[in-house]
């Protein structure tokens, strides 16, 4: 038995049982919460405008391919018991730490402007001044960061929210009555299918820091090896899912707002579509959606950064205080820059696209080649064989990430 086990083993018998399941509840919703940001939100609502009903084909193809490479990802990390940066550098010494700086550049660019984003949130909750609003909001997460169970508390502040968004949601596609039929049919036959979109929602459902969130905290619940095989699988797809019902979700609410023949206004379309279909009330409801989105993603964004920064054996008062210090850089950045300049947002998207076929063959490899880090667990062909499918698709998009890269410097 190698200290590795020992130390996996150790973590289940110091972990309460319920406090495990919470956990393991928490995995779930933080990777779906990290996942839903405010980008989330503006892509779902765009491309629901550009391609109507037809929509509904990409948001499903998006989460088969979603799924596959989470069920892959969680299943590697959660049988290993090691992070992904430590997997990378036993495949590779030194290739963890430059896994690392990828996500440490995207997630800091991306951070700064998820803490904008919870400022436009505020603004369109309270009428709060957007800046006051962020730093606000910054404070809130660097909070949680800082209580005594600040696992617990992260745990529960996913859940909550992601719950809060989904409810206000479905509240609102229900009042905006969308063709649920012909959104149906489409999914099946669509009428166009639109590759871009496709390609878009899984990097920004799998891309960059967002595969590792829901694995790296799946971790710290104690259920690992391959005795938990089963809860590790189960976390996987509901993490997934959970993100679909809530693009799913929205993408009906803003539908049955254009299919009625309104006219959403350019410069925020979201916030455009839930007002007319409720008024003020519409307006600050994609408010507190809007601001959740934001917080959980500034909180999932931090929390995985860091994890990718330190190792399993650094206490975790030393890690939560990294996590402070992480998110207290992206307000101060915030403050000096007032958002995250386009081009900066478009060049750690073009590092998110390359981050996910990388992580993703490391991933791969040790799944086919390094049993000796999975305790020897026969990995399952069938898993191996969607998620060889699935990483063809994000070299391709690791290509186009480049592309946008070089015509950036250009």
């Amino acid at each position: 038995m190698d200290g590795r086990t020992t130390q996996v083993e150790t973590t289940e018998a110091q972990s309460p049982p319920g406090n495990g399941r919470s956990a393991l509840l928490g995995a779930m919703f933080l990777m779906a919460t990290s996942a839903i940001g405010p980008g989330f939100i503006t892509q779902t609502t765009s491309f629901t405008v550009r391609l109507g009903v037809a929509f509904a084909f990409a948001i499903v193809v998006s989460i088969l391919v979603d799924i596959a490479v989470q069920m892959n990802v969680w299943r590697v990390i959660g049988v290993s018991g090691l992070r992904a940066n430590e997997l990378a550098n036993r495949v590779l010494p030194g290739l963890g730490w430059g896994l690392a700086a990828l996500i440490l550049l995207g997630g800091l660019v991306f951070n700064i402007g998820n803490i904008s984003g919870t400022g436009l949130g505020t603004d369109a909750m309270l009428g709060l001044d957007p800046t006051t609003g962020a730093v606000l909001s910054a404070g809130l997460a660097i909070a949680i960061f800082l209580v005594k169970r600040a696992g617990a508390a992260l745990d529960r502040i996913v859940v909550v929210l992601g719950l809060v968004m989904i409810g206000l949601t479905a509240w609102m596609a229900f009042t905006t009555n969308p063709p649920v039929g012909l959104a149906l049919q489409n999914a099946v036959l669509p009428e166009e299918v639109n590759v871009l979109a496709i390609t878009t929602l899984i990097g920004g459902t799998v891309g960059g820091y967002i595969t590792y969130a829901g694995a790296h905290r799946l971790i710290e619940s104690g259920r690992t090896g391959p005795a938990h095989v089963t809860e590790i699988t189960k976390g996987s797809v509901v993490g997934i899912l959970v993100t679909g019902v809530m693009r799913s979700i929205l993408f009906l609410a803003v539908l049955g707002v254009v299919h009625g023949g309104a006219a959403l206004a350019e410069d925020n379309p979201a916030a455009s579509a839930f007002e007319q279909a409720a008024g003020q009330f519409g307006l600050r409801a994609f408010g507190v959606i809007f601001w959740a989105a934001a917080i959980t993603s500034v909180i999932g964004a931090s929390y995985t950064t860091v994890s990718f920064l330190t190792t399993q054996q650094t206490k975790p008062r030393t890690r939560n205080l990294a996590t402070v210090a992480f998110i207290a850089v992206c307000t101060v950045l915030f403050l000096v820059l007032g958002k995250a300049p386009v081009t900066l947002l478009v060049f750690a998207g073009g590092f998110n696209g390359l981050i996910l076929p990388i992580g993703f063959t490391v991933i791969l490899w040790v799944a086919w080649r390094r049993r000796d880090l999975l305790s020897h667990y026969a990995y399952p062909r069938w898993l191996f064989g969607i998620g060889i499918l699935a990483w063809v698709l994000t070299l391709w998009l690791g290509w186009q990430s480049i592309a946008g890269l070089q015509a950036l410097w250009a």
